[in-house]
């Protein structure tokens, strides 16, 4: 069998991982040192010292779990007096944790879940915020980062999440909240931070972050990564990935500052196929909410039901010019002109329980493939700072925003029987035909083999989709100050969002084409008010609007392109409306002990009106509407100068409240991956000076897969542990244990036919330089 590869090719990674251990372990003392004097001699006394969110300019606690505003202009108060839940993850418990992306990052905010990719859905991050499905609505540095992809955090200095609906923020989409990366940038002083961390399961992964200052305001900054490891209780599973951020800023501490950044990712994998869910009752096609179906591995939960043709193969580019001028000590523009490209080229084995059901002890091995690419090239203009109008203070930030975005989408032929066979061998699958009867498309549940001799055919189908939209908004965000204990938080945005589509067949001729136009006026309004200056209590209220076309064929449409067809099949136009959400917040925010801890509590009420739904086998409404309300706390930062905790707790009882005529079914059912209870606690001590300790608890209540309710997983615990000691004020190291007690658990749930299998016991011992 030859297999036909995309062309977009990806490089190995291991030649930048010998460059890296090369350059941390041998060659590069002499320049460290050479760096280390260098920031002594050079670096103003009013250099800034960059912490998890230094974006604001001011110095803080580099090493402080508390943050105490977000890096976007658009937040115009600080996080205490911000009128909506938003939790920063800084750089430190990034470090402290051993996360290793952006799944491991997020795994420390309790009211986000991650779903699984499949079919139409891409592979990558899909996280759920409050019950609504995300995977549309993650930013870097505060612009949109379109594509479906794998996100690393090598380059990132902090993770921002907002919960709650607000596309007057950030534009459509966000109906349960965003997640915005902050890059790392170049700063003023010199500083070199490396390291190499090797583990179980032949991990090995390479980080090196230089800044160098040229001049008194020019400075280079430089991260390199690579990672190569198995996974942990997995059979064949791997990931390979390599990735380098270069950043440069001139005019750093004058007026006009200019950044130019860089961003390159590329990864070549063995994906995870997940484990089959199984049904309840042998013998039986009927799944229930009070008996659903959960994943099942045959007695083995190791068991990988891909086989060795399955690959999956990422790059991701983003290049960004950003200047920034200060007009007066009060007033700045910015403007961050910025093209981005995400491929993904992937053959996935999905454990399909469609053909016959695996309660028979066989699992259908069905092949999910793609081609894509999504570009994007944005540019956002935005002015901020504070003014004062009839005596009152105002914290302001507007500005507009022009996006172009085009997405091509095709697929693989996967031949799975070139040889003459029964019909049901290609259409069911049961004990018999296990192994060479199917052509080892039909495996078994309990002993799955993935280096059976399948002898089918791969070839590129160049049959496909292109989305193609523009996006033109305006915003403005304003605190106004009242008095000392009455603020007012406002935020309109104005969105025009023109999609178009076109699908054509492998000899590029045009099968069936389609647009949408969206306009909608999404806002947020709140009231502070503060019984002390370190504390607040506020109620607030925001929309969001999701139109048709929202993730460009990159995510699950809930409100795909697509209307009534003409004559000759063409869907010129889509006459679906945006679906709205609205949320209801009443909370309050505390920071205690000298600024050290930060201490949240907030209640919602979520709502999503105009949800599509089918009303007839060939029509569609939006009449659909679903709610999620709940309690959240949260608590970060220094209990004392050596004890540190970050922690949350969230409670969701969500629900369907109406599936349209065709969907009632399911009303008063959960939403999918919306657990009712999750909690995260991350605390470490500083023994001694030299030595720190920390652990963590990570719980998760039963997830459903499908509104239906008939797919479920099941709750879990999971445990941390670590340990860092310093060698010297240069050298330091850490081991991170995660899932300390091997608990097997899913982590990913999908409507149908599989969940994915989270990561057993793994240990990570890293070597730190810092100079």
């Amino acid at each position: 069998m030859s297999r036909q590869h995309s062309h977009l090719p990806v490089s190995s990674p291991r030649l930048l991982a010998s460059a890296i251990g090369v350059a941390i372990t041998a060659g590069s003392a002499g320049h460290m040192v050479f760096a280390a004097e260098k920031a002594d001699e050079k670096a103003p006394g009013n250099a800034i010292s960059l912490g998890a969110t230094s974006i604001t300019g001011e110095a803080q606690d580099a090493t402080s779990y508390n943050v105490e505003k977000a890096s976007s202009p658009k937040y115009t108060a600080p996080l205490v007096d911000t009128p909506r839940s938003v939790t920063v993850i800084p750089q430190q418990v990034l470090k402290d944790t051993g996360a290793l992306n952006m799944q491991d990052a997020l795994r420390t905010v309790p009211g986000i879940t991650f779903g699984a990719g499949e079919g139409g859905n891409p592979q990558g991050d899909r996280p759920f915020i409050r019950g609504f499905d995300a995977q549309g609505d993650t930013y870097l540095d505060g612009v949109r980062d379109t594509g479906s992809q794998s996100r690393e955090i090598f380059a990132v200095e902090s993770i921002e999440v907002s919960k709650g609906p607000n596309s007057a923020i950030g534009g459509r989409g966000a109906a349960g909240g965003s997640i915005n990366l902050v890059s790392k940038k170049a700063h003023l002083g010199d500083s070199f931070d490396g390291g190499f961390t090797w583990g179980s399961d032949q991990t090995q992964r390479y980080t090196l972050d230089g800044n160098y200052q040229f001049t008194d305001t020019a400075a280079g900054r430089l991260n390199l990564m690579s990672h190569e490891s198995n996974v942990a209780g997995r059979d064949s599973v791997d990931y390979d990935r390599w990735g380098i951020a270069p950043s440069l800023a001139f005019g750093l501490g004058t007026d006009t500052r200019v950044n130019l950044d860089y961003y390159h990712l590329e990864s070549n994998d063995t994906p995870d196929s997940g484990i089959p869910y199984t049904i309840p009752v042998a013998g039986s096609a009927a799944r229930t909410k009070s008996n659903p179906d959960k994943p099942f591995a045959g007695g083995d939960h190791s068991n990988f039901y891909g086989l060795d043709r399955d690959f999956r193969k990422g790059r991701t580019d983003t290049a960004t010019f950003a200047i920034e001028h200060d007009l007066s000590d009060a007033l700045t523009v910015k403007n961050t002109l910025r093209h981005g490209s995400s491929m993904q080229d992937y053959i996935l084995t999905q454990p399909d329980d469609s053909k016959g059901n695996v309660n028979n002890g066989s699992v259908w091995r069905r092949a999910n493939t793609r081609v894509s690419n999504t570009e994007t090239t944005t540019n956002q203009t935005d002015l901020f700072g504070d003014v004062y109008i009839a005596g009152f203070k105002n914290s302001f930030a507007t500005g507009i925003e022009l996006s172009r975005e085009e997405s091509q989408k095709s697929s693989y032929n996967v031949n799975v029987d070139t040889t003459p066979r029964t019909a049901a061998s290609t259409t069911n699958c049961s004990p018999a035909l296990i192994g060479a009867p199917s052509g080892y498309n039909c495996t078994s549940l309990a002993n799955p083999n993935p280096n059976d001799p399948w002898n089918g055919a791969i070839s590129r189908n160049y049959a496909g989709t292109d989305t193609e939209s523009d996006t033109y908004a305006l915003y403005v965000f304003d605190t106004l100050e009242l008095s000392e204990q009455w603020l007012v938080n406002m935020g309109l945005r104005y969105d025009h969002f023109d999609t178009k589509y076109k699908t054509y067949n492998a000899s590029s001729v045009t099968t069936s084409k389609g647009d949408d136009v969206s306009e909608f006026v999404t806002g947020q309004f709140g009231v502070v008010y503060k019984p002390a200056e370190n504390g607040s209590i506020y109620a607030s209220y925001a929309t969001s609007a999701t139109p048709p076309g929202n993730t460009l064929g990159e995510g699950q449409e809930g409100n795909p392109l697509g209307g009534t067809p003409d004559r000759n099949g063409n869907l010129l136009s889509s006459d679906m409306e945006p679906e709205t959400t609205k949320n209801y917040e009443i909370g309050t925010k505390w920071d205690l002990l000298n600024d050290r801890l930060s201490l949240t509590a907030d209640i919602f009420r979520t709502e999503k009106d105009n949800a599509r739904v089918q009303v007839d086998t060939t029509s569609y409404e939006n009449a659909g509407k679903t709610r999620v309300q709940g309690i959240e706390l949260s608590a970060s930062g220094k209990i004392t100068e050596k004890w540190q905790v970050f922690a949350g707790y969230a409670y969701m009882d969500s629900e369907q409240v109406d599936g349209g005529p065709l969907g009632k079914a399911n009303d008063g059912n959960e939403l999918p991956n919306t657990p009712k209870n999750s909690a995260s606690l991350w605390t470490t001590y500083q023994v001694t000076p030299k030595l720190t300790i920390g652990g963590g608890a990570f719980y998760v209540d039963d997830v459903f897969g499908s509104v239906a309710n008939t797919t479920m997983v099941e709750s879990y615990v999971r445990y941390d542990a670590m340990a860092a000691y310093k060698l010297s004020k240069n050298v330091d190291l850490q081991l991170n244990v995660q899932n300390l007690t091997d608990e097997t658990y899913y982590d990913k749930a999908f409507s149908t036919h599989f969940a994915n299998q989270a990561a057993g016991r793994t240990a990570l011992l890293s070597t730190n330089f810092h100079f």
